[in-house]
């Protein structure tokens, strides 16, 4: 069965059910039975590769034994199973867990976890697609698991707000790929979402495993952090499906509802890449835990000021920032300021319209940066739509092809139509406005209005030739049609 037929015939299904409302509540409604499915396939594999492993699931609420018979519980006596017993169970592993690190993975998934749907007979259907039709542990069966993944975090671009979880593939490789993170370094996502920049991390740190050292460093080295349920769920299945064993050190957290002083030697990581949402406010209160010059309570800044505190000495770091946080004043001031004095800002990528379509069309930008180091100039690259295209959709989303000349030119740099360079005094004597333009765009040129006008006068006047024309003739086809038809 392909990925779209199967992916369609649960949506089908859920469609039915009164108490799923959008696709939203649809992908989190696949996301908990897809993590309790994935789960009890790699806990058949633990069985065999821990000596004495013990389930952190009580027998009852196992995949395995509610989910696997598919003329098993149904109807009523399930709904009332999964609301009344399963989800408060598993709610429970988050605080009553001890020592074991998987029951509290599965306890923090199902913690703000909810069941949407309401009739009994559907959800067994879905349930029964599940089971019948992916097996974690076989090869095909996993490509085809981070296939419906995709699929399901693309979705996300059109759930509404859902869609703030969600960073375009090519944007997070092509990060990744600049950070270039190593084995043996930490790596943090603060503002993790679904994981799509941890995803990416782990498949670049993958190349580099030589034995079974590696691996653990690998599994040891990837931190996230996000505070909404979804995207929590989504993110530690995410985890699961590229390898890493336990999925402990992505926590359903808000890195912003700490005070940054509490933030000590031991929290330090050598690498940060994300993307923070941008346009959001906190809550009242979450300022206060910054110092006073930086106190603001737009999301996206008060991230600048963590990740900045966060890194340890030589420390990289990428972010996605919107056009607002280069251009604005006041706080935003204060924050860029911080950020030139105690980073090397090296390079910003400034994306084109449409990248983050349509959950936001708010212009974006790639910021690039090590701690230790003053900025003395920063490097401008401006990325172009690709030939023929005017914007991004949903059927042409952008592509990592597009930043092959970025890759070349990042080794290389040098002054093109695409790049530029400005110095720290620049920047410093337009009051730490980062919204440099580019400068070796030809300026457009408007013609005069009156040449304009005559221009479409006379276009005018050859479409109503080319019209008189063609009726003409149309009417003349006509009356010989009519005459032969008479004949």
């Amino acid at each position: 069965m392909s990925i779209t037929t199967l992916i369609k015939m649960i949506q089908d299904i859920m469609r039915k059910d009164v108490g799923v409302d959008g696709d939203a509540q649809r992908i989190s409604q696949i996301g908990w039975m897809l993590f309790l499915k994935i789960f009890d396939d790699k806990e058949k594999e633990w069985e065999i590769t821990i000596p004495d492993y013990k389930s952190p699931i009580p027998s009852r609420f196992q995949w395995s034994n509610w989910a696997r018979n598919p003329e098993g519980m149904t109807g009523e006596e399930l709904i009332e199973f999964i609301n009344i017993e399963l989800f408060p169970k598993l709610k429970t592993l988050a605080t009553k867990a001890g020592s074991d690190e998987r029951a509290r993975v599965v306890g923090a998934v199902f913690e703000d976890g909810y069941n949407y749907m309401k009739s009994g007979t559907l959800l067994r259907q879905v349930v029964n697609i599940i089971q019948e039709d992916l097996d974690f542990n076989s090869s095909t069966d996993r490509h085809m698991f981070n296939d419906i993944y995709e699929k399901i975090l693309k979705d996300l671009q059109s759930a509404g707000n859902a869609g703030e979880y969600y960073t375009p593939r090519a944007v997070t490789q092509f990060m990744v790929e600049m950070i270039n993170p190593r084995l043996g370094e930490k790596v943090l996502d603060p503002a993790c979402g679904t994981g799509g920049f941890l995803a990416n991390t782990i498949e670049h740190l993958r190349k580099q495993v030589k034995n079974k050292e590696h691996e653990k460093q690998l599994q040891d080295s990837i931190n996230g952090v996000e505070k909404k349920p979804l995207p929590h769920l989504l993110a530690t299945t995410n985890m699961l499906l590229h390898g890493i064993e336990v999925p402990s050190k992505i926590r359903h957290d808000n890195t912003l509802a700490k005070p940054l002083i509490s933030y000590g030697p031991e929290d330090r990581v050598h690498c940060i890449i994300t993307n923070p949402t941008f346009g959001g406010m906190e809550e009242d209160g979450v300022e206060s835990n910054f110092p006073k010059s930086f106190q603001t309570r737009e999301t996206a800044d008060l991230f600048l000021v963590l990740i900045i505190h966060l890194l340890k000495p030589n420390g990289k770091a990428g972010i996605v920032l919107p056009d607002g946080t280069l251009f604005g004043e006041g706080i935003k001031t204060r924050i860029k300021e911080k950020l030139l004095e105690e980073c090397n800002l090296h390079t910003i990528v400034r994306l084109p319209n449409g990248v983050f379509s349509p959950y936001t069309g708010i212009k974006t930008n790639l910021l690039f940066f090590t701690k230790g180091e003053k900025t003395k100039n920063i490097w401008y690259y401006e990325h172009p739509y690709p030939e023929g295209c005017k914007s991004y959709n949903k059927t042409k989303p952008m592509s990592i092809e597009e930043f092959e000349p970025e890759k070349k030119w990042w080794k290389k740099r040098a002054e093109n139509e695409q790049a530029w360079k400005v110095s720290i005094e620049q920047i410093k004597a337009n009051n730490y406005n980062l919204d440099i333009k580019n400068p070796n765009t030809q300026a457009e040129v408007h013609a005069d209005p009156k040449d304009i006008l005559k221009d479409y006068n006379l276009l005018s006047k050859e479409i109503e030739q080319i019209r008189n024309k063609l009726k003409k003739e149309l009417s003349t086809a006509w009356e010989k049609v009519n005459n032969e038809f008479f004949i």
